[in-house]
């Protein structure tokens, strides 16, 4: 057993940067065909283009994971590409606005659940039945620390996270018998648009110290981990939750 993926197709959502880009980036170097999902279609045509220029195969899609239609069709795109999909990573998320949970603005919170959990739940639903039609394969769902531990201001998020956990381990009970793992990893902060360009230097230095490592994360960091988690090396994980976070959550 080994991390090559040769004739296997895996979908990366939110791959257009930061971790999602790592993980398509490392798939495609290790032989999948990747199918290069983001709601910035251009971003996604980077990915997939940097992806081949590399020796490997992949193919840009456009989609908004809070609409289940269009992952639908991402799914069916996946399938007409390449005859047969063996795994998605559903990475796509937003950090929605820090407000305290008596005050969080109900369009935010909608906004940030829509894309957060349910985009997770969409990616899993559609996914799924593909997968088990080709023999099996793994699905890895990109939570956070947050999925385990509270972050003041941060309710939406939270929220997601935490739910993320429990359907990646419901889907992992109903389908371990049709050949399908399911996970979940748990990021710490790391350095990606998401979190670097929005928090300023001090929020920056404040983070660095909540890991024990005393820095931000790397996007191939987490990304090896997902592909470790995806490959047959990991034929005996399944519902579980992995962390990748500097020592976040040991203090």
């Amino acid at each position: 057993m080994d991390l090559r993926f040769d004739g296997k197709t895996i979908i990366v959502t939110g791959a257009g940067s930061g971790i999602g880009a790592a993980t398509a980036e490392e798939l495609g170097a290790s032989g999948a065909t990747v199918i290069v999902a983001d709601i910035n279609l251009a971003h996604a045509e980077g990915i997939a283009s940097a992806i081949m220029k590399n020796g490997g195969q992949a193919h840009a899609f456009a989609a908004d994971v809070a609409k289940p239609d269009q992952v639908q069709a991402m799914v069916a795109f996946a399938v007409e590409k390449t005859g047969a999909l063996h795994g998605i990573v559903n990475n796509a998320g937003i950090g929605g606005p820090a407000a305290p949970t008596g005050s969080y603005d109900i369009d935010s919170w909608k906004k940030v659940i829509d894309i957060n959990l349910s985009g997770v739940f969409y990616g899993m639903r559609f996914a799924i039945p593909e997968i088990e039609k080709a023999g099996g394969g793994a699905i890895v769902n990109v939570a956070s620390i947050l999925g385990s531990v509270g972050f003041a201001n941060s309710t939406a998020y939270v929220s997601a996270k935490h739910g993320v956990l429990g359907a990646t381990k419901n889907a992992a009970l109903e389908h371990a018998a049709t050949g399908v793992r399911v996970n979940a990893v748990g990021p710490g902060f790391i350095n990606t648009p998401m979190v670097a360009d929005a928090l300023d230097a001090a929020t920056l230095k404040f983070l660095e110290g909540k890991h024990a490592m005393n820095r931000l994360g790397r996007s191939e960091e987490v990304a090896a981990l997902i592909v470790f988690l995806l490959s047959d090396r990991a034929s005996f994980i399944t519902g579980s939750y992995h962390l990748v976070d500097g020592g976040y959550t040991a203090q």
